[in-house]
């Protein structure tokens, strides 16, 4: 498997706080457990006027034309709030979404985006608020970001993130938590066999 360090793509601008799992993906939706097919409902009572879905509601960003083919969602704090439903990233993931940018996340919705390979990076307000500035002066601008590097490359201006080093390794070599136990085995084969010699 080719190790992937580098995301690209255009960002969407989603300028609202406290963005919870209901709105990202409607509770009457969660009707399977298959990851696949929940991106049509992502955002769904914001991207349509209707109870149909066939009215398209023009003024919502992923609606608009230079943002229909987004990788990257630029948002506020606390998104994930809410319920802990695992669709939510499995609905930005079957959208399209490779990554979300934002200032805080909700600890469940953290976990469950990481856990399905959902690049979250978390910058502070001040800098999301400068990327919305760029992202708004420039639709459909596209952007470049480094996992070696830890940085952001957009307009010509490199903005720095954190990142987790084990976070990174288990994203870029698409391990899962199977994996990570697994990295432990001799410690494990040698608990169980001194715990079992000891009963």
């Amino acid at each position: 498997m080719k190790k992937k360090f580098q995301y690209n793509g255009i960002i969407a601008p989603l300028n609202i706080s406290n963005i919870d799992t209901d709105v990202i993906i409607p509770k009457q939706f969660l009707q399977k457990n298959d990851k696949k097919g929940f991106g049509k409902y992502l955002f769904n009572d914001w991207r349509y006027l209707d109870s149909n879905n066939k009215i398209i509601n023009p003024s919502f960003i992923l609606n608009k034309k230079e943002f229909q083919n987004s990788k990257i969602l630029l948002t506020k704090e606390n998104f994930g709030c809410g319920s802990s439903r695992e669709h939510a990233p499995w609905s930005l993931l079957d959208f399209g979404f490779h990554t979300i940018i934002a200032s805080s996340y909700a600890d469940i919705f953290y976990s469950n985006a990481i856990n399905n390979k959902l690049l979250l990076i978390t910058l502070e307000k001040v800098i999301i608020n400068k990327l919305f500035c760029i992202v708004n002066k420039y639709p459909g601008i596209s952007c470049n970001i480094n996992l070696i590097s830890k940085k952001i490359k957009i307009n010509n201006k490199f903005f720095s993130f954190n990142l987790n080093k084990e976070i990174i390794n288990f994203i870029v070599n698409d391990l899962d938590q199977i994996d990570l136990t697994m990295k432990h085995s001799k410690k494990i084969y040698m608990f169980e066999k001194t715990y079992f010699n000891f009963f």
